[in-house]
């Protein structure tokens, strides 16, 4: 396995040491876990384009209706622009959501991938982002697979440069082979627990039995890694 966290290069010793960064997330809370050391560093510098949330979320907890579905979206919603904020402050621009259905992604060709692909791109104009930060390929979830290809086919389609850089989730480090690493800066201490914690519909039994975030995802290091692909995977872009 590559891209040890002393193996990585630096970001900031990085040809995207400036660069103006999106971050792609499938559902709330995958921004603070997959990105969260990102998201403070880039804001930090006044180089966070923004934070897009792919899905509604209301895949973590079962439903007895409409109403328990309604209640879920507004809340993650909130939590996420809640995260979002203790991560990079209160200037920074609140979180866009796409509204897919959790677990039910669309695929590329299909109308509503292509609506998105559009409004991302046009947003990558008009916030002159160089780089998309998006859960990798190889992630074990529809929702973050969609993501990475969402991410690709803003890029392949961008009129200026525009990087794709994966960061880990649920899944492990890449293969060594195809693949180079850069490191964020630290975080605050305890920064990225205080988004986590915004983030109650995951943490606790607020919404009654369904998913939750482990011990261990609560326990995550200071900085993020980002892995670029190189070779034939490359985004030529």
């Amino acid at each position: 396995m590559v891209s040890r966290p002393l193996s990585a290069r630096p970001l900031a010793a990085s040809v995207r040491a400036s660069a103006r960064w999106l971050i792609l997330a499938p559902h709330a809370d995958d921004e603070t876990l997959g990105c969260g050391a990102l998201i403070a560093d880039a804001a930090s510098r006044n180089a966070l384009a923004g934070v897009v949330i792919l899905t509604d979320g209301v895949g973590s907890h079962n439903h007895e209706g409409p109403a328990s579905r309604a209640r879920l979206i507004a809340a993650r919603r909130r939590e996420a622009a809640l995260a979002v904020r203790l991560l990079a402050g209160r200037t920074a621009p609140p979180p866009m959501f796409l509204e897919w259905s959790d677990a039910h992604p669309f695929t590329a060709g299909e109308a509503g991938f292509e609506l998105a692909r559009r409004r991302l791109a046009a947003v990558c104009r008009e916030r002159r982002v160089d780089a998309l930060a998006v859960t990798a390929r190889h992630e074990p979830h529809c929702d973050h697979e969609s993501a990475y290809a969402l991410a690709s086919a803003v890029a392949a389609s961008a009129i200026r440069p525009l990087g794709v850089y994966e960061y880990v989730v649920w899944a492990a480090e890449p293969p060594s082979a195809g693949y180079r690493a850069l490191r964020t800066p630290t975080m605050l201490l305890g920064l990225r627990n205080r988004a986590l914690a915004a983030h109650r519909s995951q943490i606790t039994p607020q919404f009654g039995e369904g998913f939750r975030l482990s011990a261990a995802k609560l326990r995550m290091p200071a900085f993020d890694l980002l892995y670029e692909r190189i070779g034939r995977d490359a985004i030529s872009r």
